[in-house]
């Protein structure tokens, strides 16, 4: 049975939540001098404040009655590859074959923000 889009955008949300939250304790509490030491404490919260903000924009896609998968994807995605290189980078700035994915990132964003100003075209707010 597939999981319809509205129940997948919330789930994943909530687990992109439960993670940013995490991992943002994890670089102030137990990788905080490391990432200080490389001057890289700037990337990793960049990377935990884009998780957030599109973890938060998932559950908010979740409460419409008409949710499309692409924007659930775009999103999802988008944080798997612009936060997870910015964590990656951050951890090991020498990993520069992992920059090129953080733009791209950035573009399936995009691409989630587009898909949902699509499917928002159009339609009446119910009070």
């Amino acid at each position: 049975m597939a999981i319809h889009p509205a129940l997948l955008a919330q789930r994943t949300g909530a687990c992109f939540g439960f993670l940013g939250v995490a991992l943002g304790a994890f670089a102030a509490h137990a990788i905080k001098l490391h990432l200080t030491q490389l001057g890289t404490v700037d990337v990793w919260r960049t990377g935990v404040l884009y998780q957030f903000v599109h973890a938060v924009a998932l559950l908010a896609v979740g409460q419409r009655e008409l949710v499309r998968l692409k924007t659930v994807v775009f999103f999802s995605v988008g944080i798997f590859f612009f936060s997870g290189s910015l964590y990656l980078l951050a951890w090991n700035p020498t990993w520069t074959a992992v920059g090129p994915v953080t733009p791209l990132g950035g573009l399936l964003f995009l691409a989630g923000w587009i898909s949902l100003l699509w499917d928002l075209r159009g339609r009446p707010i119910r009070p």
